[in-house]
């Protein structure tokens, strides 16, 4: 019996090598994110569809650590070192990784998404034109306050080019329309900083009557904030992507509306764009390095609409 059992796991352990063997000779891409945020299930989903269509590659989605550009960077050059052949990131801090970024790219093709880093050497970036976005935001506000208002920010990275540029389009927007963005706090992607923002603001400015949610997980932390403080509904709050708990709420008219960005599409997109680049095809490379996916936004009208539409990509 004690030897039936040795046989039986040096085959197992044969087998292994062998599975370890046929994934290490497909060529690796990988797509790593800024931050472990539920807003980054649906790239996920969006690389697992086309895994389906990319049998001959290993496809990874990878959360760093904490959401920081120093361990983002590591986890690059892990990926190299273990023979990632091609890399997409969305990066938590552009200006401060261009050094690490120009390093990888010297090494395999570097794709940037969500948050961009125009001044590396990355082959392109797929994602959103954050300022277009940061636009539509600004005319949620001006479309829910015709008489003007006080705005406050908040926001994960106050130095990422998505923040800042979304920050840029919701002044342009609102300029001239009596609507002043007042501040933007900063949390660095601490969940419970992020509340605490909130919560500093409707103790310390009570002349507030507007809250931006630039990233994802800020407009669920304003809403319990408000809820909490008995305010739901008596703050206008205008949001970005798509959070249940932010779909809920302009559901229910507790929030103006939401500018929703495609990140499934960066995944899907994404890595089919990375291994079509292996491949040798640089045809859907655009001469600018700019491949916009739409926003758009999302109100009552379309809320239902756009909650199924999402059910149907994550399954359920």
């Amino acid at each position: 019996m004690k030897k039936k059992i040795i046989a039986i796991s040096a085959l197992a352990a044969l087998a292994l090598s062998a599975t370890t063997a046929m994934a290490a000779d497909k060529p690796a891409l990988a797509f790593v994110v800024n931050a472990a945020s539920d807003f980054w299930k649906l790239a996920e989903a969006g690389v697992k569809a086309a895994q389906k269509e990319l049998p001959g590659y290993e496809l990874q989605f990878r959360y760093p650590a904490q959401g920081t550009a120093a361990l983002q960077n590591a986890l690059m050059d892990d990926l190299v070192a273990a023979g990632t052949d091609a890399i997409m990131i969305s990066s938590a801090d552009p200006k401060n990784s261009i050094d690490a970024f120009n390093r990888i790219a010297g090494q395999v093709p570097l794709f940037t998404t969500d948050s961009d880093a125009p001044q590396s050497k990355r082959i392109a970036y797929l994602g959103s034109s954050n300022t277009d976005a940061g636009v539509q935001a600004g005319e949620i506000a001006v479309k829910a306050m015709p008489k003007g208002g006080k705005c406050m920010g908040f926001v994960g990275f106050l130095g990422a080019d998505n923040a800042k540029e979304r920050i840029a389009g919701f002044k342009k927007a609102v300029e001239g329309k009596g609507i002043e963005l007042v501040d933007v706090r900063a949390d660095d992607v601490d969940f419970p900083r992020a509340r605490s923002n909130v919560d500093d603001v409707l103790a310390a400015n009570p002349d507030i009557n507007c809250m931006v949610g630039f990233y994802s997980y800020n407009p669920p932390k304003i809403y319990e904030a408000l809820q909490a403080a008995g305010k739901l509904g008596k703050i206008t709050v205008v949001a970005f992507d798509e959070d249940p708990i932010t779909l809920g709420a302009v559901k229910d008219g507790s929030f103006a509306g939401t500018v929703v960005q495609d990140p499934y599409q960066w995944g899907y997109q994404g890595t089919k764009l990375m291994a079509a680049y292996l491949e040798g095809d640089k045809s859907k490379i655009p001469q600018n390095g700019l491949i916009i996916v739409p926003t758009k936004v999302i109100d009552k009208s379309n809320v239902d609409a756009f909650s199924s539409e999402l059910k149907a990509r994550i399954g359920g």
